[in-house]
């Protein structure tokens, strides 16, 4: 299917890309109508679909989703794994005469779906557990530097506690022999369909009120107790889908620590945060320049849409 066409629809979190996505699949009539697949990490997870804001039951009904609610929590997602997904997903919808429109803002994965990724055996799950084990009785300080002296150049890409990331470094290491660094340096092969990039920029204080809204709307929609009925199940802290925001503030809440007001300023302050750096994370998505980058936005006519993306942009 190399001469397929695939939409990706990105942006940072609250943007509009779910809606976006929505409205592009159902102008697609016939049978190029469009299926959207998510290109999102934590949406990716079964147990907290509105604290993860995955489209309703309402939306999905009205066009084809794919790879939303998927995985367990406690299942671990590389962006390996999930380009195998995305993959298989496209290859239907072509075959199908559908438009896959690829929506989400896991910029990882999605440059690795783009641009491609080396080939990493894979390594036995003892291996991950044990590292998990070493994260745990190490610290995350003592764990970083043990990993520093067989990869540093990894562990200058990640950021200090990222336990996740870590862990799949070392587990590398111990499983090949050899650093993720450099398989990572290994040539790649990029995917062989034709992208087509929207992505969405809103003016930042739109989209500071616009995370806030959100989070509150959640709130309405009974996400506390969405998320009361996984901390009751007394989860492994180490599972992977933890990590959604809103998740560790709420267990918090759950455990007595801080209030529920407390960990709603949080779980806002921290998306708000994840936000940051744009141009820095189109860059290192879509392979352009920043100046290249700035040139687009300045020329940019509408502050909620900043720039149509595509093989000749670059």
């Amino acid at each position: 299917m190399a001469e397929g066409r695939v939409i990706v629809v990105a942006g940072p979190t609250a943007s509009g890309k779910s809606a976006l996505a929505l409205a592009l699949a159902e102008r697609r009539q016939g049978k190029a109508a469009g299926t959207v697949i998510n290109a999102d990490a934590m949406q990716t997870y079964d147990a907290f679909p509105i604290l993860t804001a995955q489209p309703a039951a309402r939306e999905r009904a009205r066009v084809p989703h794919a790879l939303y609610g998927v995985l367990p929590l406690s299942e671990t997602l590389s962006a390996a794994r999930w380009r195998t997904l995305a993959s298989a997903e496209i290859e239907h919808c072509l075959a199908e005469g559908r438009t896959p429109i690829l929506c989400g803002g896991s910029g990882l994965y999605l440059r690795t779906l783009m641009q491609g990724i080396a080939a990493i055996p894979d390594v036995p799950s003892t291996i991950r557990e044990q590292a998990n084990a070493d994260w745990r009785a190490l610290g995350a300080d003592a764990f970083r530097a043990r990993l520093a002296e067989k990869d540093a150049p990894i562990v200058e890409r990640l950021k200090p506690g990222d336990r996740q990331r870590h862990v799949r470094a070392w587990e590398v290491l111990t499983g090949t022999g050899r650093p993720l660094s450099a398989w990572q340096s290994d040539a790649a092969r990029p995917a062989p369909w034709r992208f087509v990039t929207l992505l969405l920029a809103p003016e930042r204080l739109w989209l500071r009120r616009r995370i806030e809204q959100r989070f509150d709307a959640m709130l309405n929609q009974g996400v506390l107790a969405e998320a009361r009925a996984v901390f009751d199940r007394a989860p492994d802290p180490t599972w992977p889908g933890l990590k959604a925001h809103g998740a560790p503030e709420f267990f918090g809440h759950f455990r007595g620590e801080i209030s529920l007001e407390k960990a709603r300023q949080i779980a806002i302050d921290h998306t708000r945060r994840q936000n940051g750096g744009l141009k820095l994370y189109v860059s290192f998505v879509f392979g352009l320049t920043l100046q290249k980058l700035a040139s687009m936005f300045r020329a940019a006519a509408k502050p909620r849409f900043a720039a149509h993306l595509s093989e000749e942009s670059a």
